[in-house]
């Protein structure tokens, strides 16, 4: 045998300049099309699940099973390491995965087991592993599924602005009842409103509709503010949920109504450049005009 093939930096070069390892890897750990990536893909996601399931064992069972759950929970985690590392090397351009949602998850779910080294208890932060089995969607072809996540994503976005302006409302309104029930309540002998802060604290349990019970007003007027404030919880807990709502009918309208001028089937997304039914071009001046017709209804209505 050859001692020179077996040098560490003979060895790394020729990691770094065989195409053809990389091209069957990357078709492994990345593709599950072929059967060996969805074997890998499936004992992947039975690897996430146990491991998961090592993390909540370690919180139920005496603590006599730790050294061998935590045995397993490095047995893991090695393999989700060398996993990482092979993600990264069989791709060209590595930054796009690692800085993807699902690099950041990969390499967040591996990091707590090395903490746990130096900082207790940073082992529990392992559960973040459960995100990762967002890649069964994949594995078995459940694209639809990530369709419609996609479009509440989209949703969420165009309606964060109306959302947030809503919460400040809700933070004013919050903290104007909490300053009036404090100075309501603040006179009576053995109060619980001491403090403005425990005004607020009641403002906001008895608002979203909790009501906790640990702090309730004695007075008439308190009593009368309270239920005011319940009503008005009901109504207000409805408002974000109607401005989401309207943001997922508006993605909706917006994918029905880019038709294939080939096969003339709707039911694709705004940034689709091609037919997801037949692949044909979709016309770009009509997608525009469609879209623009629909903004224009929306900022109408």
């Amino acid at each position: 045998m050859n001692l020179k093939s077996l040098n560490p930096i003979n060895l790394w070069h020729r990691l770094q300049t065989d195409e053809d390892l990389r091209r069957k890897i990357y078709i492994i750990v990345f593709e599950s099309d072929t059967p060996a990536g969805k074997m890998f893909d499936i004992l992947l996601i039975g690897c996430i699940l146990l491991s998961v399931l090592v993390i909540i064992l370690e919180s139920l069972l005496p603590i006599s099973f730790a050294p061998y759950l935590h045995v397993l929970e490095w047995v893991f985690t090695i393999f989700f390491s060398i996993e990482y590392i092979l993600r990264i090397y069989c791709l060209k351009e590595p930054k796009k995965y690692i800085f993807s949602f699902f690099g950041v998850v990969d390499l967040v779910s591996t990091l707590p087991t090395y903490l746990s080294v130096f900082f207790g208890g940073a082992h529990s932060l392992l559960i973040i592993r459960v995100f990762r089995l967002i890649r069964v969607f994949r594995i078995f072809r459940l694209f639809d599924f990530l369709s419609e996540g996609h479009i509440l994503l989209l949703s969420l976005k165009e309606s964060s602005r109306k959302i947030v302006v809503f919460f400040l409302f809700v933070v004013l309104l919050v903290v104007s009842v909490g300053t009036i029930m404090y100075l309501i309540e603040s006179s009576e002998p053995n109060s619980a409103f001491t403090s403005i802060p425990k005004g607020i604290y009641w403002a906001v349990v008895t608002m979203t509709t909790v009501g906790y019970g640990d702090i309730t007003p004695v007075t008439p007027f308190g009593q009368f503010l309270s239920v005011v404030v319940m009503l008005l919880g009901y109504t207000i807990l409805a408002v974000p949920t109607g401005i989401f709502s309207a943001s997922i009918m508006n993605q909706h309208k917006r994918n029905e109504a880019i038709p294939c001028p080939h096969c003339h089937k709707t039911g694709h997304d705004v940034d689709s450049e091609f037919c997801k039914f037949c692949g044909g071009l979709l016309r770009e001046e009509v997608t525009e005009e469609i879209t623009d017709s629909i903004t224009q209804e929306g900022e109408i209505k």
